[in-house]
């Protein structure tokens, strides 16, 4: 998992409210343990027709799309089944993070343990990315801030342990193997 601390990208602007796990992701494609491939699943059937040929209308088969590390969704992404695949999947595309007014619980616990930042802005900074697809933002993690073009920004908050591993490019198991020697010591103290 790559650490996140601040990028920059254009963003692809999906305005769907409550795009669910299985829109993500159809189910036909969690028979997969591994997370490589799914990327050209995502978003399979609104992104492909019957025949399985990418529809030209449909955003991330247009060449603007191309790079973009930013999803601007509407209002409740990530709603529905709690399948791990559609972080993996919007990852293996090349997301880095999704951005909305509400991410499902599930969905957003997902993302934080999988390397994708979902943030939650408020109304107004909401709007405006909404009605401007392809702006060009910086996504500090850090400073929990989303910079926007004409110096706004909007301010988020990532629980402190989850921010810590998405900055340091650790999942929760990196992280307890990074405290081996310490645990080792810890035992070592302990009769048997």
């Amino acid at each position: 998992m790559d650490p996140i601390k601040k990028f920059r990208s254009r963003t692809v602007v999906m305005p769907s409210t409550n795009i669910d796990t299985d829109q993500i992701i159809p189910g036909r494609f969690l028979t997969t343990t591994t997370k490589e491939g799914l990327g050209l699943q995502l978003f399979a059937d609104w992104r492909y027709d019957a025949a399985g040929q990418p529809k030209p209308d449909f955003i991330l088969n247009k060449p603007e799309a191309a790079g973009c590390q930013i999803l601007v969704a509407g209002r409740n992404i990530g709603c529905g089944s709690s399948r791990e695949h559609a972080p993996w999947a919007l990852c293996d595309y090349g997301f880095r993070a999704v951005i909305s007014t509400e991410i499902a619980d599930i969905f957003r616990n997902n993302s934080l343990k999988n390397g994708l930042l979902p943030i939650v802005v408020d109304q107004a900074s909401h709007d405006w990315l909404l009605a401007h697809p392809g702006a060009e933002l910086e996504i500090d993690l850090e400073a929990q801030q989303v910079r926007l073009p004409e110096g706004r920004s909007a301010s988020f908050t990532i629980e402190p342990f989850a921010r810590y591993c998405l900055l340091n490019g650790v999942d929760e198991l990196g992280f307890l193997l990074s405290k081996d020697s310490d645990i080792a010591r810890y035992e070592a103290r302990r009769p048997a």
